[in-house]
Formats: C-alpha cells, sequence, structure tokens
C-alpha cells in the first residue's frame, strides 16, 4: 500500500534528526552530523542518502511516501514552502527551492514550518502537553526557540513569526549585541551561541575562569555548579535568572496552562527546573493560579512528532502546499 509514510526531518545546528514517521510513530531513525554555517545546499545530498537508506531498511520505496516535512530553524513562510530569513544557521536556504527537491527526488510533497513551532505542536499532541489547550515551549541550545498553543491552535501571526520569536524578546536593552541585530535579547544574554561571551564579560567571575571561557560549555558549567564552583554557580544562576525572566513575558503575553522547557541544556533540569519555577512564581502575575513550568517529554523527537501533526492534513493546490 503506498503513501502510508511520512519522512520528518529537523535541521538543527550541528546534528540532523531524520525520522521515517508511520501512524505518528517514529518506525525508523537517523543522525547526520552538520555544520550550519557552511549552509544547507551541501547537507541535501547527505540528506538524500539517509532518507534513501531509511526506506531501504524499512524494506519500502518511494512510492509508499506520502510526503516530507522540514523542521527550519529560522523563519518560514509554509504557504509559499520557502525561507524567508535566516539567523547564521543554514544562511543559503532562502535560495533553495526545497519543494523541487522534494518532487524530483521522491516524487512527494514538502511541507516547511519553524522547528520551534514544531517542537510545541509535538508536546501539546503526543507529549508533556497533552489535553491543555494554551502551552508556550522554550527551547534552550545553541539558540532559543520558542513556540506557541493558543486556545488548541498553534499561533502564526500575518508573518508566519507569531510565537517563533522568543529568543528575541529584550531582557536588557543596554545588554549585548544580539545575531539578529537587536541588543540584549533572551538569545544573547543566556545562549550557547554567546556563552564564552557572557562568561568574559562577567566582572563576577575570577580572571581564571574567564580564560577557560572557550572550553566550557553549559554541560560542564552545570557539572562544576553541582560540585560547588563558585564561579559556574554565579554564570549559571545569571542565564536560569535570563531564562525566569523570559518566560514571565510569554506568561504575560500568552497566558499559557503550562510552559514546557527542551532543549540540550535541560539534561541539567534537576537545577534548572527548581530554579526557574520559584523565579516565574515570584514575579509572575497570575492571579486566578500559577502556570506549570514542565520538562520536555519527547526531547530531540519533539519537532519531528509535531511534522507528523501537519504532514497528515497537507494538501497540495496548485503547485502551492497549505496546512
Amino acid at each position: 500500500m503506498g503513501g502510508i509514510y511520512d519522512v520528518a526531518i529537523d535541521l538543527g545546528g550541528t546534528i540532523i534528526k531524520i525520522g521515517l514517521i508511520r501512524n505518528a510513530e517514529i518506525v525508523r531513525f537517523s543522525t547526520i552530523s552538520s555544520d550550519s554555517v557552511k549552509g544547507l545546499s551541501h547537507m541535501l545530498p547527505k540528506m538524500e542518502r539517509a532518507i534513501d537508506l531509511l526506506l531501504l531498511e524499512e524494506g519500502i520505496d518511494a512510492a509508499s511516501l506520502s510526503s516530507i516535512g522540514l523542521a527550519f530553524p529560522g523563519m518560514v513562510n509554509p504557504v509559499e514552502c520557502r525561507v524567508i530569513s535566516t539567523n547564521d544557521k543554514y544562511d543559503d536556504a532562502c535560495d533553495i527551492d526545497l519543494c523541487r527537491w522534494a518532487d524530483d527526488h521522491w516524487g512527494v510533497p514538502l511541507v516547511l514550518e519553524n522547528d520551534a513551532r514544531l517542537a510545541v505542536v509535538g508536546e501539546w499532541l503526543y507529549g508533556v502537553a497533552t489535553g491543555t489547550e494554551n502551552v508556550v515551549m522554550m527551547t534552550i541550545g545553541t539558540g532559543i526557540g520558542t513556540g506557541v498553543i493558543l486556545d488548541n491552535k498553534p499561533i502564526v501571526g500575518h508573518h508566519h513569526q507569531a510565537g517563533s520569536l522568543g529568543g528575541h524578546l529584550v531582557v536588557d536593552y543596554r545588554g549585548r549585541l544580539c545575531s539578529c541585530g537587536n541588543i540584549g535579547c533572551v538569545e544573547a544574554m543566556a545562549s550557547s551561541f554567546f556563552l564564552s561571551d557572557i562568561i568574559r564579560s562577567n566582572d563576577k567571575v575570577s580572571d581564571e575562569f574567564k580564560a577557560l571561557a572557550d572550553e566550557l560549555d553549559f554541560k560542564r558549567l552545570f557539572e562544576m555548579m553541582r560540585q560547588g564552583d563558585e564561579n559556574a554557580t554565579i554564570v549559571c544562576n545569571g542565564c536560569m535568572s535570563v531564562w525566569g525572566a523570559a518566560i514571565v513575558s510569554y506568561i504575560h503575553a500568552y497566558d499559557p496552562e503550562v510552559v514546557v522547557l527542551g532543549g540540550g541544556v535541560m539534561k541539567s533540569s534537576d537545577i534548572i527546573l527548581p530554579y526557574i519555577e520559584k523565579w516565574v512564581n515570584d514575579r509572575a502575575w497570575t492571579p486566578i493560579d500559577r502556570v506549570r513550568i514542565v520538562l520536555s517529554k519527547l526531547g530531540d523527537n519533539a519537532a519531528l512528532l509535531g511534522l507528523n501533526y501537519y504532514l497528515r492534513s497537507v494538501k497540495r493546490e496548485k503547485n502551492v502546499f497549505k496546512v
């Protein structure tokens, strides 16, 4: 029987995740290394081979595919199936006809969406936010991504960017220059991309610690914090306070029932969740009840399963894909 599988692709900055999906279940999965700074065009042949290998391992051919979905870390126009703006990741993507790429190689339509929006859809339908109608998700990693479900629907907005720019809300208008061109964004003040600058510019940590800035990541910092390292604790607390401040703004803006936290940094959720819960509970104006703050259930698969929501409802009308 043809057309019963879908392929979902999540373009990360250093890892591309590819899942073969059937009936909302990932039946085959693979990852390939990527360097997003080099662009998307040089990765397409590798993605093609990875997809073809998944089909071979499943014992099917392209005739069994219904569609391909792509989660992209930037602004997209899903109606026209094109990337409209990037931010130091796959910067050549705006010039690539991805729908033609999918049609030429497998003869199927392609659905394109923002990766953080897809992650919140995944958690809303299949993960920790199942059964809720209003959800905000924040992914913390190389950058800061957000997605929003409002009244049982992913919000999109006039320019297809509503809810997706939570990493670029300003938390300090006198702060660090962000890669987006703004000043003091959440991402500029507390993300992995800026971590070495965050450490070096902190006047509360020692010069010896600053000298290690290029060698440290959040995983190591939180390990050092657990061991009682004062410098690591200062840096981690500063970043968690930024994340907490951002979440307060999300709560005030979107009035969610639950805020879901995901991304690689949340491997230290034992420290992060209690800190942010207290920060938010002390500061958010929520007179009726507190907003729950929870850890992602789906982890790295959230965006892949979020794509399933779109892939199963894709329509092709006059060569324009609509969801």
